[in-house]
């Protein structure tokens, strides 16, 4: 009887701690999990294959840094225009027809590079980048809260983050190739490096000096050599083509994959999606202040983020002096600190309530920001860098606050976070704007106060984080 009564005690001892502390992965839901994970480098890849175009595209074209802007504009706008269709799509049917429709996008987009670079025209290329992206808000609008759904939601930020630990990988490759088989191929980077071996006197200006006068002696050949101006434009374009080819390939492997798999349906289909239905889902959204402040918060974010990965090349070829090859290269070791950091972070959610970190890595961040403003030469880059460390948490985290406890509502809450990337749309262009303009502060470069954006959009997410612990105690 002793025994017994011992036996059943170590039962509800059992179950009390399992309670207490739920599994990261649901029961039967680690292979989906690896599934679905493994699309999480996908947009990290193209994300950082494509940051780089701003400046390349700026060479090939001849066109302004607001201008070529319009780069991360097109690749940004495609999560404005597909993330709330997305969502309807996969609340209509599942988050595995969500996932196929949008790889069969990226797939086609990346595609779309091969006609753009025998046209030569740049508005091809954003057409193509677009069309793309609407691949990519499928993809998250799919992902995010399909991770979510895999287990407690007790855990669900930290398989969340667990998941997203992965997009790094995706960013560090396409870094690699886009240091190594894009800028390091570029025949206008070839041109820009022999008018420097001609002019030993520019080792003495200022890297911003130095870089205007490369980009009118550019703007000379075109004028005096338009054949041989044409036939490197052409050569570069063939070059940037090649990774969005390969990854084409890929992503239809991955189609192929997921077509033939068994993933499980964790959306209850109970209640039709009709017009009164959604209505009222949106509804219960923007009444949701929690979510609301989430949807700002990310969108700020996204644009600090874009803002920190794209323009890190400018900063270290006009501040520094470096190539763009060199520049691109202090950009894989942001991304690989920002991985290290990832993976750092969601262990520390362990112990740390996601709001506080959240609040702490946000102040990192303007900190960071400050001294990339201020401080000059390499001490600058190093700030640069740095704030990938800071971010590291802030987009699973974000999502993962904004979406808790919302249920079924979670697949259409997901659209207004994955629209928010369109934050990476507008803010981009504002900088590079700031870039083309005079200094706003004394004689300081504008490539370093145009930081002034992401120092500002990490002063709302710090307030995001305080109001997450403080008033909805996440």
């Amino acid at each position: 009887m002793t025994l017994q009564v011992e036996a059943v005690s170590a039962q509800q001892a059992s179950k009390q701690k399992s309670t207490s502390h739920p599994r990261i992965i649901g029961e039967g839901m680690l292979v989906p999990f690896i599934l679905v994970a493994m699309l999480f480098p996908l947009w990290g890849f193209a994300n950082d294959v494509t940051n780089p175009l701003v400046k390349a595209f700026k060479d090939i074209f001849l066109i302004t840094n607001a201008q070529s802007s319009m780069v991360q504009f097109a690749f940004y706008l495609g999560y404005g225009i597909m993330a709330v269709p997305a969502a309807i799509f996969i609340r209509k049917y599942s988050y595995k027809s969500g996932i196929l429709l949008g790889l069969a996008l990226y797939a086609v987009g990346a595609l779309l590079f091969i006609p753009a670079s025998v046209q030569q025209e740049f508005n091809f290329f954003l057409a193509a980048l677009c069309i793309l992206t609407c691949g990519l808000a499928l993809l998250e609008t799919t992902a995010n809260p399909y991770i979510l759904s895999m287990g407690d939601p007790a855990t669900a930020t930290r398989r969340l983050n667990l998941a997203q630990a992965f997009n790094p990988i995706g960013s560090l490759t396409g870094m690699f190739v886009a240091s190594t088989v894009i800028l390091n191929k570029l025949q206008v980077e070839e041109f820009r490096a022999a008018e420097r071996a001609v002019h030993p006197e520019y080792a003495e200006m200022l890297p911003s000096v130095v870089d205007g006068k490369l980009t009118a002696a550019l703007s000379e050949f075109a004028q005096n050599q338009p054949v041989a101006h044409q036939a490197m434009q052409s050569a570069d374009l063939i070059t940037v083509r090649g990774p969005y080819i390969a990854i084409a390939v890929v992503v239809g492997i991955l189609f192929l994959v997921f077509l033939f798999s068994k993933l499980p349906r964790t959306i209850s289909h109970d209640k039709p999606l009709t017009l009164k239905e959604l209505g009222a889902t949106f509804g219960r959204l923007f009444t949701n202040g929690r979510y609301i402040e989430g949807v700002i918060a990310q969108a700020f974010y996204v644009g600090a983020q874009i803002m920190c990965w794209t323009f890190i090349i400018h900063y270290g070829m006009t501040a520094v002096g470096l190539t763009a090859s060199e520049a691109q290269g202090y950009n894989i070791v942001a991304m690989s600190l920002f991985l290290i950091s990832r993976f750092v972070c969601t262990f520390l959610l362990g112990f740390i309530r996601p709001g506080p970190l959240l609040m702490l890595l946000a102040l990192g961040g303007i900190t960071l920001s400050l001294g990339t403003i201020f401080l000059g030469g390499m001490l600058g880059l190093w700030c640069l860098i740095g704030i990938s460390v800071c971010m590291s948490l802030m987009f699973p985290t974000i999502y993962g606050i904004a979406l808790k406890d919302l249920g079924d509502d979670a697949s259409l809450g997901s659209a207004g976070l994955v629209m928010a990337i369109v934050g990476g749309a507008l803010m981009p262009p504002l900088q590079a704007a700031m870039i083309d303009a005079a200094p706003i502060i004394g004689d300081i470069p504008s490539v370093k106060t145009s930081f002034l954006l992401p120092l500002l959009c990490f002063v709302v997410i710090s307030l995001f984080g305080y109001r997450a612990h403080h008033v909805y105690k996440v």
